[in-house]
């Protein structure tokens, strides 16, 4: 397959449903362990830096501290968890444990495992989004529960983007080590600079200006307001931003993976 073929578009396919199940039942197994490790750092930052640091400050941007933190933390749990699982446990899959070779011995091609591989990236994020969400509702964070229901198709927005962008690395990655390229200087930048944490508005200009270009931002722009009890302003733009980020990421992993196993 040469090159102008390996980055066709990808070729979407309910036969990733069957991949996306197996995923499922091996999950199944060390579900406990693997719940726990996907949000004991979250919702250890939210309720230590929540209730520590909130303390110690007056109201951000209309809100107690640790409400304005709970927006960010459920973006940022759900972008970790999504980036963990296509990163780590789908290269394992893919290089290590030779799964998706034993796989596409089933009447199955690459597109389907990377279809699946990106849709359970999401639906594990969606876990760690949604008992984020439910700490939220148990603390009455919210202002409005019938807003801070619609986090939840954010939320899968959010994990399948971020799912996306991990699969490129997935597919280029030679080794485990290689991984912390992308954390040191994709995931780290991000959860520093697109408000988890603090207000954009208090950074210098110039990285105001690169935080409204990352996804993280634009996905804490959707969930911070419906969690204080508002619309967001500028839906279709940042949905759209998440879609061309995801969008373009997704064909781009597809390309690089079909170069790396088909040739």
């Amino acid at each position: 397959m040469n090159n102008r073929h390996n980055f066709a578009p990808p070729r979407l396919s309910l036969r990733f449903i069957p991949v996306w199940r197996r995923n499922f039942l091996v999950w199944k197994k060390l579900a406990g362990s693997s719940i726990l490790g996907n949000l004991a750092d979250p919702m250890l930052y939210m309720l230590g830096f929540g209730y520590g640091l909130g303390s110690l400050m007056p109201q951000v941007g209309g809100a107690s501290y640790i409400t304005f933190l709970a927006a960010g933390t459920v973006c940022y749990s759900t972008m970790n968890s999504a980036t963990f699982e296509v990163l780590y446990s789908g290269f394992s899959r893919m290089h290590v444990q030779k799964t998706w070779d034993a796989i596409l011995n089933a009447p199955l091609n690459l597109d389907d495992v990377m279809l699946a591989e990106l849709t359970w990236g999401a639906s594990k994020s969606l876990l760690s989004g949604v008992a984020i969400l439910a700490v939220i509702w148990a603390l009455g964070l919210q202002a409005s529960w019938l807003l801070s229901l619609w986090v939840l198709p954010v939320v899968i927005l959010i994990g399948l983007t971020f799912s996306a962008m991990g699969l490129v690395m997935t597919a280029l990655s030679p080794s485990y080590d290689f991984f912390m390229y992308y954390f040191t200087l994709v995931i780290t930048p991000m959860v520093l600079l697109c408000g988890v944490f603090y207000p954009v508005d208090r950074l210098p200009d110039f990285l105001q200006i690169a935080s409204a270009f990352l996804p993280l931002s634009h996905a804490i722009d959707l969930v911070r307001p419906l969690i204080l009890g508002d619309v967001p302003a500028h839906i279709a733009g940042h949905v759209a931003a998440l879609l061309a980020w995801g969008g373009v990421s997704y064909w781009l992993a597809v390309g690089f993976t079909r170069r790396r196993l088909l040739t």
